[in-house]
């Protein structure tokens, strides 16, 4: 089977979802989970996060949400109409809310969240008919890549608790 050309926006959903796959590294770095996201008005970022719960000590420290709050101050304004969400795992609760309040038309996404997913998974969100706003979904850019690296990160979070627990025992005795 030959391989066919990308779209230009194919081509686009890539470029921007490896920027928020660089800000996913970011908190890799931190031993947070690798969730990154960015935010793009007329093909240019204008939002960046990247997971910061543990470092910064707070349940809102998810990526999409400082995207969001830097988005808003660029846009200067709490919609963020217009923009394009990009994010290496679907958004969980908190997440999707913030979106359908930031009136945020399109969220393009690599991997989903079978545990915490609100893109679909668990509950759809943002696309819920009850609320004012909807929103279009894609899914599974770079799915691959973001997967690889959050079972990465799960793998040596393991280790990293089990070496823990068990000098936890040693100082005990």
């Amino acid at each position: 089977m030959k391989n066919r050309e990308l779209s230009e926006e194919e081509k686009k959903d890539i470029k921007y979802m490896r920027a928020a796959i660089a800000q996913a590294k970011k908190a890799y770095k931190l031993g947070e989970v690798p969730i990154g996201c960015v935010i793009v008005y007329e093909d240019k970022i204008i939002g960046r996060g990247y997971n910061r719960r543990n470092t910064d000590k707070t349940p809102l420290a998810h990526a999409e949400i400082t995207a969001i709050k830097k988005a808003g101050k660029y846009m200067k304004d709490w919609r963020l109409e217009g923009c394009k969400l990009y994010v290496t795992l679907e958004p969980c609760q908190m997440c999707s809310g913030a979106i359908v309040q930031a009136r945020i038309p399109e969220v393009i996404m690599a991997a989903e969240n079978p545990k915490a997913g609100c893109a679909g998974s668990v509950m759809d969100i943002l696309n819920n008919p009850e609320f004012n706003h909807q929103v279009l979904v894609k899914k599974g850019v770079l799915k691959e890549e973001c997967s690889e690296m959050l079972k990465n990160f799960f793998v040596e979070l393991r280790v990293r608790n089990k070496a823990e627990k068990e000098q936890r025992g040693k100082a005990c005795e």
